[in-house]
C-alpha cells in the first residue's frame, strides 16, 4: 500500500462572512461564556499516559484555584448549550472531571470530561480553534454520511460533541480477531467508508483519525466507521490522500478485504454506498448547493495543490470537467455531480 503523508502542516483558513450567515441560518452559531484562548490560562500540564504507560499526545491541564470555579462553571454552561439546548437547569447535575489538551494536530483541541452527579456517568466535548476547512468537513459529514454531527461556533471557537467509538488504531490492533462473518462485515464497512471519504474529498483518514462504532446484531456485530478529524477537508494535492485504502495504518483491514472479497463484491459494496450518498445528496440538495457555493468562494488550499488534484481526478474518473475546476469547492461539486449521474461507475482501485 502506498504511504501517504501530508505535505506540510495545514494552515487554518478563516471563516468568511457568507459562511457565518450559512451557519447562523442552520443553527450552528451561538454565544459562549468561554473562548478557546481562555483555556490557555493553565498553571501546569502533565502528560497523559494510557494504561500501558504510552504517551497519548494529550496533556492534563491544571488551573489556579482562583480561576478554577469560574472555568468549570462556564464549561458546564457550554455543555448544556451543546446537549440540552441551553437549559441551564441541568448544570446543577454536572461537574468537570478533567481537562486535557492535545499538542498534536492542527486545531490543538481541549477535551473536557463532564460527569453527571446523579450516576457518575461521563461524557466529553471538545473546544477547538476555528478552521473553515474543518467546518466544511463537518457540514459535508452531516449532509452526505449516515452520521449526524453536533457542533457550535462562536467567533474563533469551535465546540464539538464527542463521537463515541473505538479509535481506529486501537480497533485494528485488538478487535480484528473475530469470526469470518464479522471480518467480512468489517471489510465491507471499510469499503463504504473509503467511498464516503473520496466522494467528498475528506483526506488523511489514517486509523487514528476515525473511530469504529460496534453495535450487537442478531448474528454477529454491525460496524460503522466514522471520521473524527475533518481538518484535511479538500486541502492536499494527491488523489490517494482522499482514499483511506492507501494509508499503511489501515493495512490490517485492507488485508481482510483482500482475503475474503472478490472484485465483483467490492464493486457491489461501492455501488451500494454511492446509491446511499446520492440519496442523501438529493434529500438535502438545497443545503448542499448552498454549502458548495460557499466552498467555491473560499480559499481552502493553494493553487499548485488544486492543479495537481484536478489533473489526477480527471485521469482517475476519465472526466474532463475536472480540468476546468479552479478551486477545491468546484472539485468537490464535480465529484458529487459525477456521482449523481446514472452512468457513474467507480473502478476498484
Amino acid at each position: 500500500m502506498q504511504l501517504n503523508k501530508p505535505s506540510r502542516k495545514k494552515p487554518a483558513f478563516p471563516i468568511s462572512a457568507d459562511l457565518l450567515k450559512y451557519l447562523k441560518h442552520y443553527g450552528r452559531l451561538t454565544d459562549l461564556p468561554l473562548q478557546y484562548d481562555d483555556m490557555g490560562r493553565s498553571m501546569a500540564r502533565i502528560p497523559l499516559l494510557d494504561r500501558n504507560g504510552n504517551d497519548t499526545f494529550w496533556e492534563t491541564i491544571y488551573y489556579h484555584d482562583y480561576e478554577l470555579e469560574d472555568i468549570h462553571y462556564n464549561l458546564c454552561v457550554i455543555y448544556a448549550v451543546l446537549k440540552y439546548d441551553g437549559n441551564l437547569d441541568m448544570i446543577k447535575h454536572l461537574s468537570v472531571s478533567r481537562i486535557d489538551f492535545c499538542r498534536f494536530g492542527n486545531t490543538n483541541p481541549y477535551r473536557i470530561r463532564i460527569i453527571n452527579k446523579f450516576n457518575d456517568n461521563y461524557d466529553h466535548f471538545y473546544i477547538k480553534k476555528v478552521d473553515a476547512s474543518r467546518v466544511y468537513g463537518l457540514e459535508l459529514e452531516d449532509i452526505l454520511s449516515p452520521n449526524r454531527v453536533t457542533y457550535l461556533l462562536n467567533e474563533k471557537t469551535l465546540i464539538e460533541e464527542h463521537i463515541a467509538g473505538i479509535p481506529g488504531d486501537v480497533f485494528t490492533e485488538n478487535n480484528l480477531n473475530v469470526s469470518k462473518f464479522d471480518q467480512i462485515r468489517i471489510a465491507k464497512e471499510f469499503i463504504k467508508f473509503n467511498e464516503r471519504c473520496f466522494i467528498r474529498l475528506l483526506g488523511d483518514m489514517r486509523s487514528y483519525n476515525y473511530i469504529v462504532d460496534i453495535t450487537p446484531d442478531i448474528e454477529g456485530m454491525q460496524y460503522r466507521i466514522r471520521a473524527i478529524d475533518f481538518d484535511q477537508q479538500s486541502f492536499e494535492s494527491r488523489k490517494t490522500f482522499y482514499l483511506p485504502q492507501y494509508f499503511k495504518e489501515n493495512n490490517a483491514i485492507i488485508l481482510l478485504g483482500l482475503k475474503y472479497l472478490t472484485h465483483e463484491t467490492v464493486k457491489q459494496y461501492q455501488h451500494e454506498e454511492h446509491t446511499n450518498i446520492a440519496r442523501r445528496a438529493k434529500e438535502s440538495m438545497a443545503k448542499l448547493e448552498a454549502l458548495l457555493d460557499l466552498m467555491e468562494k473560499d480559499q481552502l488550499s493553494f493553487q499548485d495543490k488544486i492543479e495537481q488534484l484536478r489533473s489526477e481526478l480527471a485521469t482517475h474518473h476519465k472526466y474532463e470537467a475536472f480540468n476546468s475546476c479552479e478551486n477545491m469547492g468546484q472539485l468537490v461539486r464535480t465529484n458529487i455531480k459525477l456521482l449523481l449521474q446514472k452512468e457513474f461507475i467507480q473502478g476498484v482501485n
